[in-house]
């Protein structure tokens, strides 16, 4: 999931060098399902390194850079943004509220305020996290037909187990696949 958005210095922690692995993967239906996913949110909650790498591109972006994606961008700009850090001390980015004390107290409350959809993107830190504290209501993967040998994982070698409901599934002329998931308790292992 590391550096996908771009072959410059997006993420090269860990000598990682092989960004941009994702652009222009997937097709016109897919681009648009990105889109429609963004302006759906009523506020985004982002992991540090995430909101940095969003704040310095998304945050000073105008229109003019990213025509195509001007749906992302107005989501970005004009929605609250939610930051899990206790590092981040004075985020610049406009509308943006640091999550730093009793994080799994904070995120219960946004989730219980009426609206819509508190998204997560990227961030795959806090993600791991929040499915491991149960607080993920749905599961969005964007599989793009790639193995890039390097980088971060979403889902790590270790870590809890967990089953999924599949909601909904897709795969684009591409061949990116688009699967929604409901987490869905503890998977059932055969007994011997």
């Amino acid at each position: 999931m590391q550096g996908n958005g771009g072959a410059s210095d997006e993420d090269r922690r860990n000598g990682f060098e092989r960004g941009g692995w994702a652009l222009g993967k997937g097709d016109d239906e897919t681009m648009t399902f990105i889109k429609q996913t963004y302006h759906r949110a009523d506020a985004f909650l982002l992991g540090r390194r995430t909101y940095e790498l969003f704040a310095g591109s998304w945050g000073s972006w105008t229109v003019q850079d990213v025509p195509d994606w001007e749906p992302v961008l107005r989501a970005l700009n004009t929605r609250p943004k939610y930051v899990a850090s206790t590092t981040l001390a004075d985020p610049a980015w406009p509308g943006t509220t640091v999550l730093s004390d009793d994080l799994a107290r904070a995120i219960a409350d946004l989730k219980a305020k009426p609206g819509g959809e508190l998204q997560v993107h990227g961030s795959g830190t806090l993600t791991r996290w929040l499915l491991e504290n149960d607080l993920v209501d749905e599961l969005t993967l964007i599989v793009i037909p790639v193995i890039l040998g390097q980088g971060a994982r979403l889902f790590p070698d270790a870590g809890p187990d967990l089953a999924l409901d599949l909601v909904e599934s897709r795969v684009d002329a591409k061949g990116v696949s688009i699967q929604v998931y409901r987490p869905a308790g503890r998977p059932q292992y055969a007994t011997t």
